[in-house]
């Protein structure tokens, strides 16, 4: 990867990420606020035009499908990840890359060394914290997220979803945590779980899916910003379930509408990649 993208609109927030000279090259400026004692929660996606994040068929799952395998957007996925203390997915999202681990180096290995270095200047460890969520506890406990042995993973669950994860044999790398009794988790309760999991009072957090997950995180007031990838493509719908938005399950706008603060454009080509700030409730 050789063009970097073209910052259209980045002002100025607290907190500044130095990065190693060649993903400050290649990505530009990465920036936060303040966030000293309380989580920071994002979210990384990527949509066509018509706000479709996966096209719902068999073997075309994958966001790299909705991106066309762009490869900016990878390198950006690598990026978060890099400076993420933990990515959270639902068992929906794992069921798409069963054979996934939620690494920097994993999804864009071009800049391995470069990912490696700037967790080290943070004073990270080599790889965040995998979160799977899962209400019911229904898991493979052979595939690499749980069995990998180098990625420390947690899986935030259920009392029905503990007592059938229990009696699985589990690497120490991967442990479990009971966030509620009831048949949902709430998102202020899969974040406090993180939080504490992280074992930081500030971890930055990043949200990878899916529409239901990020539906709760919505309703509750607790994401604080929005990575969002728009890729020049129309998908189309003929059933918005198979092909969901980002957000799916619960309806907002117009008794209870939610709006964002741009706080971010770069471009590469025909691709956008935009930056949405929220108010959150933390």
């Amino acid at each position: 990867m050789q063009i970097p993208f073209e910052t259209l609109y980045d002002p100025k927030r607290d907190v500044e990420i130095i990065l190693p000279s060649t993903l400050a090259q290649i990505y530009g400026r990465l920036d936060f606020p303040n966030h000293a004692g309380r989580s920071y929660v994002i979210s990384n996606f990527v949509t066509t035009l018509d706000g479709v994040t996966t096209l719902g068929i068999k073997g075309y799952e994958s966001g790299k499908y909705i991106s066309g395998s762009n490869q900016h957007d990878r390198m950006l996925m690598g990026l978060l990840r890099a400076v993420a203390d933990a990515v959270v997915i639902a068992t929906g999202t794992l069921r798409v890359v069963p054979r996934g681990l939620w690494t920097a180096e994993n999804v864009y290995p071009n800049f391995a060394d470069e990912f490696r270095a700037l967790r080290q200047m943070l004073k990270k460890p080599e790889s965040p914290l995998n979160v799977i969520v899962t209400g019911s506890g229904n898991i493979d406990p052979s595939l690499p997220v749980f069995q990998s042995g180098r990625v420390p993973t947690l899986i935030v669950t259920t009392a029905e979803g503990s007592s059938k994860i229990s009696k699985h044999s589990l690497p120490s790398s991967t442990r479990w945590v009971e966030a509620t009794r009831q048949p949902r988790i709430a998102a202020s309760e899969l974040i406090d779980a993180v939080t504490k999991a992280c074992g930081t009072p500030d971890p930055l957090l990043l949200i990878e899916g899916g529409p239901q997950l990020m539906s709760t995180l919505f309703a509750e007031h607790l994401l604080d910003e929005q990575f969002l990838t728009l890729a020049p493509q129309i998908a189309g719908r003929d059933d918005t379930s198979r092909r969901p938005g980002l957000v799916a399950g619960q309806v907002f706008a117009p008794e209870s509408e939610i709006w964002g603060t741009l706080v971010g454009i770069k471009r590469v080509g025909e691709h956008l990649f935009l930056r949405y700030a929220f108010e959150s409730k933390k």
